[in-house]
């Protein structure tokens, strides 16, 4: 029974040879997050910037957009945000902060119940004061930080300073290019997208480590090999394990965005996006960066080569 290969084992891809392309690209799509988190910024969601948010479903029909808007509007809270999400049907509309404490914001949810179930149920009501979110900004931005720092202390430590330094600019690299897809998308940013980025964080790693691991055996391995030939030794060698790794995740990430719910679409879209993001930053990113470092220098194995074993005499008799 032959087993199932998604990648032949003789695969000879020049992957350090396409760092051509994909620097520039990496580079404009990381000054593009630049301009946007600088002009546009993120969409903070009500865990962040406070305020009541309403999610409702039509009993019957269509729900009318423009007329739940023009009755928002005339409750004086202020603008209000009105979309369709999800299943047809589904409306959301998003209070801003209310001056007055916990009770302004349940006197919010008390208009607009008044105002919108007879024709619509509420199938969710949050509401989140200012002590509340500015408590949970600080400890959202606390917790990636240490995450980050901690894998960063890992890595060092994890490999020789040439590899970890490869290993530090790959994981940067995906948290700049995952922060683009939120600041792109407008996709709302709140506890949830944390979650998701410190996911994507784990996985980066796993896929950084796989290869670097493959590529520090390979530098004992051969020691005359010239570095761009063992670099894409190193990533050909693990393609298979990394392109099933990456096929069922994206599979089940998929399936989580078409049959999830609202509830985790945002979570498995970020999710989705990181995981090409790490396949792609650990193949054409994180490893044609030791090109540019001695990698070779350091090593304490210096005097070890892989020799074939020498032939055992036959002693005479």
């Amino acid at each position: 029974m032959r087993l199932l290969r998604i990648v032949p084992d003789n695969t000879r891809f020049k992957f350090v040879w396409f760092r051509r392309y994909s620097y520039p690209l990496s580079a404009a799509y990381s000054i593009l997050v630049l301009v946007l988190f600088l002009t546009v910024g993120l969409n903070f969601g009500i865990d962040f910037k406070g305020g009541t948010l309403i999610e409702m479903q039509a009993k019957g029909g269509s729900p009318e957009i423009a007329s739940i808007r023009q009755t928002a509007n005339s409750f004086g809270f202020g603008e209000v945000e009105v979309q369709e999400f999800g299943n047809a049907g589904d409306v959301s509309m998003r209070f801003a902060l209310q001056p007055g404490g916990e009770t302004a914001q349940q006197g919010v949810v008390t208009r607009a119940r008044e105002a919108f179930a007879s024709n619509y149920d509420f199938r969710r009501v949050e509401t989140v004061g200012p002590r509340v979110s500015g408590e949970l900004v600080q400890a959202g931005t606390l917790g990636v930080v240490l995450a980050i720092v901690g894998v960063l202390i890992y890595l060092w430590f994890r490999f020789e300073m040439q590899l970890a330094i490869g290993a530090i600019i790959g994981t940067l690299h995906d948290i700049v290019l995952t922060v683009g897809f939120f600041l792109i998308t407008q996709l709302e940013f709140n506890l949830t997208s944390i979650a998701a980025i410190l996911t994507i964080v784990g996985y980066s790693l796993n896929e950084t480590v796989v290869v670097f691991d493959r590529t520090r055996e390979l530098l004992r391995r051969y020691k005359t090999m010239p570095i761009d030939e063992l670099l894409d030794l190193s990533v050909n060698s693990t393609l298979s394990r990394t392109a099933i790794t990456s096929t069922t995740t994206v599979l089940a990430l998929i399936a989580l965005v078409f049959f999830g719910g609202t509830a985790i679409e945002g979570f498995a879209l970020v999710m989705l996006f990181g995981v090409v993001v790490c396949t792609y930053s650990a193949m054409f990113v994180s490893t044609p960066v030791l090109l540019y470092l001695d990698v070779r220098a350091g090593r304490l194995d210096q005097n070890f080569e892989e020799k074939a074993p020498a032939p055992v005499k036959a002693k005479a008799t």
